[in-house]
């Protein structure tokens, strides 16, 4: 597969400062981070629902909205997409059990 979380990640940071006419995700970064963060929980209860109802189409698609809001939300934020990847590759190192409980 040719397209990554690196270039959904481009596509949201190239369009952040673009007009809000013309741009959803300008238009959501414009309304700030709690406008953000309510529509990652929006697609978040979405993606739960299709799974529970074992609708694989509409899992795939809302799972596609999840991921790109969390982008959208770590860009509000000014966290790098990078940090959150070394998060996680700092947490494969070791279980995933023995890494819960040093939490």
């Amino acid at each position: 597969m040719g397209f990554s979380l690196e270039n959904l990640n481009e596509t949201i940071i190239s369009r952040a400062g673009g007009d809000p006419q013309q741009s959803y995700t300008a238009a959501l970064l414009a309304e700030g981070l709690n406008k953000c963060a309510r529509k990652l929980g929006e697609e978040a209860v979405e993606t739960i629902i299709a799974a529970v109802e074992g609708d694989k189409k509409a899992t795939i698609g809302e799972a596609a909205d999840l991921v790109y809001h969390l982008l959208v939300l770590l860009k509000a934020a000014d966290i790098p997409l990078d940090a959150v990847m070394a998060e996680l590759e700092q947490r494969t190192a070791r279980s995933g059990l023995e890494e819960k409980a040093s939490r």
